[in-house]
């Protein structure tokens, strides 16, 4: 089964500026994050029988014209567990519900639902037939990692999401900014071990005695953070969230203390 990939400008933070909108199959096909509306991606919605429009997640760089789709095709699908999330974000009642492991009718074969939460709680990927590349949404760059930031981010829910996909191993990933990942396997663990070096060094700031949310920031990230502090931020405190749970500090919300 076919995949066409439609860069769109939208107001993302992302890299790229721009949020990736799939065409999947024909007759009847799949648009999958219809972000934003031009006239290319018009002519290939008619050119190939879209009858179908679900999203990764709600997130507005990722649903900015699915109202102008649902209104010239025959199904909006939205994820079960937060129809109140994706009405909201889309302006748009869905037409069925969906549930992880699920699957959407698409040309001579289906989409199945992958649950993928973490970077956003409604978050889910979509595989192309069986075995085929998975759209993985905000889950997975080809360069760059995705923001996993509190409160909307659950930095644990992230990880066993990059685990799940690692273990389906599909030929590509198909991410929601950027190009095409033709390595997945390498890719995520790439991410994996970003990942739990960023949690190592958010655990040694507060085990040397960093207590606010700025301390530990301060130490748990080299780099310059100017332009996207508040992202760091919102990440170090999915961390933070994700060590307390594990009963590997104590954080309240506001301080940060070593067990």
């Amino acid at each position: 089964m076919d995949v066409v990939r439609v860069p769109v400008t939208t107001a993302t933070r992302a890299p790229s500026g721009q949020t990736n909108v799939y065409v999947v199959g024909h007759d009847p096909a799949v648009l999958v994050d219809p972000a934003g509306r031009t006239d290319a991606l018009d002519r290939l919605v008619r050119a190939r029988g879209v009858e179908h429009v679900l999203v990764t997640h709600a997130h507005p760089d990722h649903v900015g014209d699915l109202d102008a789709y649902a209104m010239e095709t025959a199904t909006v699908w939205a994820r079960t567990s937060h129809v109140d999330r994706f009405r909201e974000a889309a302006g748009v009642e869905p037409d069925r519900l969906v549930r992880p492991g699920a699957t959407v009718p698409c040309g001579d074969d289906e989409l199945r639902i992958l649950d993928a939460p973490g970077h956003a709680p409604d978050h889910v990927a979509v595989q192309v037939g069986e075995g085929g590349p998975i759209c993985c949404g905000d889950c997975v760059l080809a360069d760059g990692s995705v923001v996993v930031g509190a409160p909307d981010g659950d930095m644990r829910a992230y990880l066993t999401t990059l685990r799940r996909l690692r273990a389906v191993d599909p030929p590509r990933l198909l991410p929601g900014h950027g190009p095409v990942i033709d390595d997945p396997r390498e890719r995520l663990e790439r991410l994996l071990a970003h990942r739990l070096e960023r949690e190592r060094r958010v655990l040694a700031a507060v085990e040397s005695g960093a207590e606010t949310l700025e301390e530990i920031l301060e130490d748990a990230y080299e780099k310059d953070l100017a332009g996207v502090r508040d992202l760091a931020r919102a990440t170090v405190r999915a961390h933070l969230e994700k060590l307390a749970v594990e009963g590997r500090i104590a954080w309240d919300g506001e301080r940060a203390r070593s067990r």
